[in-house]
């Protein structure tokens, strides 16, 4: 199948401001990309194009004093399958775990583990290992938190999360990734697209979702707290150790953001 995602970013800045996006589908789906997802600016600025640390591509921008808009329209190519399962993947001893995956098992600044260690070690280590301990996990997070809209909060961490008991998804996202590095297992935090492919309207004003990877099995595998079920035409943008990672915009400086939208929608045959 193919998959139409875009973007549509609209600022108001009363100076010249430095910005930096994290818009771009992610270069482990480039070679699926039927458009390519060019980001564009209106009024046009130069754009410079770089990858950071994580591996995600990133744009470096000055936008001008004024209203600028920012948008991309993209369309790629999906196997149509929902996320894979694998329940026979297993935890891997600390000490036999990859040198890259090691950043994922430490704190960051929205998953405390220091916070989360000892409540973490209360609940789940009396059950099953690997793939069904993060299951586990999931489906704690996914019935501990209340999600909506209007509990959106960017600086909310996972502790918070824990206790508060509401948010949107990458709240769900954070705590989850924390209680899995608690347990020692790697885990990182995740941010894309999400078509409603397979889900029975009504369908929620399309945004960018947040889920986590864990490495389990000598390789890295999607979990999703806040859906808490295998969806269809998930699309990766960014990985990092968590939100302040992989922020889809980073503005240097006063703004507004005066409209948002998002769109991931099936191609149907014909159009």
């Amino acid at each position: 199948m193919q998959i139409r995602v875009g973007y549509e970013l609209d600022y108001e800045l009363p100076q010249p401001t430095p910005m930096i996006l994290a818009l771009n589908v992610h270069f482990s789906r480039a070679s699926d990309l039927v458009v390519p997802d060019y980001m564009q600016s209106n009024p046009a600025v130069p754009i410079q194009s770089y990858r950071d640390g994580f591996g995600n591509w990133c744009n470096r921008i000055v936008a001008p004093g004024g209203s600028v808009r920012l948008t991309a329209d993209a369309v790629i190519r999906d196997d149509g399958a929902p996320d894979p399962l694998m329940p026979d993947a297993w935890e891997h001893p600390v000490e036999q775990l990859p040198e890259e995956t090691l950043v994922f098992l430490l704190g960051s600044r929205y998953c405390e583990t220091d916070r989360l260690t000892e409540t973490a070690w209360k609940m789940f280590s009396g059950g099953p290992r690997g793939w069904a301990r993060v299951q586990n996990i999931c489906d704690y997070v996914h019935g501990h938190v209340q999600f909506g809209y209007e509990h959106a909060d960017p600086t909310r961490t996972a502790w918070e999360v824990f206790n508060q008991r509401r948010g949107v998804c990458r709240d769900y996202a954070h705590l989850a990734v924390t209680l899995c590095r608690c347990m020692n297992i790697p885990a990182r935090y995740c941010t894309g697209y999400l078509a409603d492919i397979g889900i029975p309207p009504p369908h929620a004003p399309m945004d960018f979702a947040a889920w986590l990877e864990v490495y389990l099995g000598g390789a890295w595998h999607t979990f999703d707290p806040r859906n808490n079920a295998p969806r269809i035409g998930r699309v990766l943008v960014a990985r990092g150790r968590d939100a302040a990672d992989v922020a889809l915009a980073t503005t240097f400086g006063p703004n507004e953001l005066q409209g948002f939208r998002v769109w991931a929608d099936e191609v149907l045959a014909g159009n």
